[in-house]
């Protein structure tokens, strides 16, 4: 009971020191809370094949179980500092200053850090080690250490009788110092909580300011009608903004100030500049209906989303700087230090890049870029789709890398034609008759020329399209089917409009997109 009663001083005292440290950090940058700083340093040093997996294995519960095994891993040292503490008191303060100083230390060294972003960490170490030390003394006097001999009877009658005594005394008057200990350590709980609370509501709190966004001067046209509403169970011809994917390397959604963001302009330019939000968003806009995708979407995956984009073409933003000598790569850079290289060709041969502003009719939304954010039609996201946006640099691949780049992902990643079976669900049972089989296929910047099913051994069959949004616009399809009892396969496949069917040849994700054909097994009952 005792080296429990030890363990748990530990595991309270860095309870209470991550708690302080994260309401203070909620008032100074969120990101330097101590758990989410080591988070976001395990995150950059993952090997890929461990992202990946990760990401295939949890989704989006990714950071979740990142940050939880975080946590779980700093109590359990911490658990390991307060049984050191029992003996030695100076090996377990010692214990809670390392792991807060390699909280710290992950904390400053983040590529957007700032100098204060180290005191929330040492406010965890002040706190953790007051904390310790308390609960250890609560602890020792409830354990009766140090209070008498413990029952040495050996000696004389008389120093027998005396141990004795000294035995009962200790009994009697540890009671109430046990109390005191749960007491303390209660009282330590509670207020960790409360400081765990008044941080997270704090973080929360930080919405992005409201803002009227202008008429774009090149407007989309009307979205036409999808099959959704007569094919139950496919997805809508738009992603509505609150099931948009979300996939990217933060563990705290960054929190811009619209009225004091800037975006700077530099690199192998004539002009370098520095544009605010009321200066971008006065320059004429466009609206365009564009499908993204993230690199790590498996076959069959749901980290795609179709939406209307709202944004000032990258190409007038770079013209307004003029390009100076032969720079290659657009190097986009976020508010927090992320980066990501797209190709210059890619932007300038005629597609609608984008530094967009506005999200199926409305502001960016915080989780998805605000306040402006790129948008590269036909690319992943890891190659063009920089959320919370702050600089744009015209460079060379041989001079900059960006995060992925470093990472040995590809620097050229075009997304690959696919197509997914949205209905019926894998390993469904369906009633035997007349159904629909049916989804969305994809090939941006291409356009899907046709889609195809084929159940079982049967041959491909090709199905009826859903409404042409345009080349970098995914499209819906359906084929109605006459299901017969019985356990099925069905395999879906997507040609692009320049007649190159998609790769049949199963690859992962890394090093440019996954690729293969979807097939799933339903039961018709």
């Amino acid at each position: 009971m005792s080296r429990l009663r030890f363990a748990l001083c530990g595991v309270l005292a860095a309870v209470a020191g991550i708690a302080a440290g994260h309401l203070l950090a909620a008032f100074l940058a969120p990101a330097s809370s101590p758990v989410l700083a080591v988070g976001s340093t395990v995150i950059d040093l993952t090997p890929t094949p461990v992202k990946e997996w990760a990401i295939a294995t949890f989704g989006t519960a990714d950071k979740v179980v990142l940050q939880g095994s975080v946590l779980v891993g700093t109590l359990v040292l911490a658990a390991v500092a307060g049984l050191l503490a029992r003996r030695r008191p100076a090996a377990g303060v010692g214990l809670i200053v390392l792991l807060t100083g390699l909280a710290g230390a992950a904390a400053v060294l983040r590529p957007a850090a700032a100098p204060r972003d180290v005191l929330p960490s040492a406010t965890a170490m002040v706190v953790g080690i007051v904390g310790l030390l308390l609960l250890r003394d609560l602890a020792a006097r409830a354990a009766g250490e140090g209070l008498g001999a413990h029952g040495a009877a050996t000696g004389p009658r008389w120093a027998v009788m005396r141990d004795r005594a000294e035995d009962t005394y200790t009994r009697a008057s540890s009671r109430p110092a046990r109390r005191r200990f749960l007491g303390g350590a209660a009282g330590v709980a509670a207020l960790s909580v409360l400081a765990a609370a008044g941080g997270q509501l704090r973080a929360g709190a930080q919405k992005a300011k409201q803002i009227a966004l202008p008429k774009p001067r090149d407007p989309a046209p009307a979205l036409p009608h999808g099959l959704e509403s007569t094919v139950k169970g496919i997805s809508p011809l738009r992603t509505p903004t609150d099931t948009f994917y979300r996939v990217d390397t933060n563990l705290v959604v960054p929190q811009v100030d619209v009225d004091s963001w800037t975006l700077e302009v530099d690199g192998m330019v004539e002009r370098p500049f520095t544009m605010n939000f009321a200066e971008l968003s006065a320059l004429p806009l466009i609206e365009r209906d564009i499908t993204m995708t993230c690199v790590s979407n498996e076959v069959g995956g749901g980290y795609i989303g179709a939406a209307r984009w709202l944004g000032v073409r990258l190409t007038d933003v770079l013209d307004r700087a003029g390009v100076k000598g032969s720079p290659d790569q657009v190097l986009s850079t976020a508010v927090d230090g992320f980066t990501i290289s797209t190709p210059l060709a890619v932007v300038r041969d005629g597609r609608d890049a984008m530094v967009a502003i506005g999200m199926n009719g409305a502001q960016l939304r915080d989780t998805h870029g605000f306040p402006a954010r790129l948008i590269t039609p036909g690319l992943y996201g890891f190659v063009g789709a920089t959320k919370w946006l702050t600089k744009l640099t015209l460079t060379t691949y041989a001079a900059e890398q960006a995060y992925w780049t470093k990472r040995q992902w590809a620097t050229v990643a075009p997304i690959k034609t696919s197509a997914r079976i949205d209905t019926p669900a894998p390993l469904s049972t369906v009633n035997a008759g007349r159904i629909a089989i049916g989804g969305v296929a994809w090939a941006q910047h291409r356009g899907v020329g046709k889609v195809e099913v084929k159940i079982d051994d049967g041959p491909w069959q090709e199905t009826k399209l859903g409404p042409d949004v345009g080349i970098d616009y995914w499209r819906q399809w359906f084929l109605p089917w006459d299901a017969q009892p019985g356990l099925h396969r069905i395999s879906v496949r997507a040609t692009d409009r320049q007649g190159r069917a998609q790769l049949t040849e199963r690859a992962t994700p890394f090093p440019s997109g996954s690729s293969g054909i979807q097939e799933v097994v339903v039961t018709v009952a």
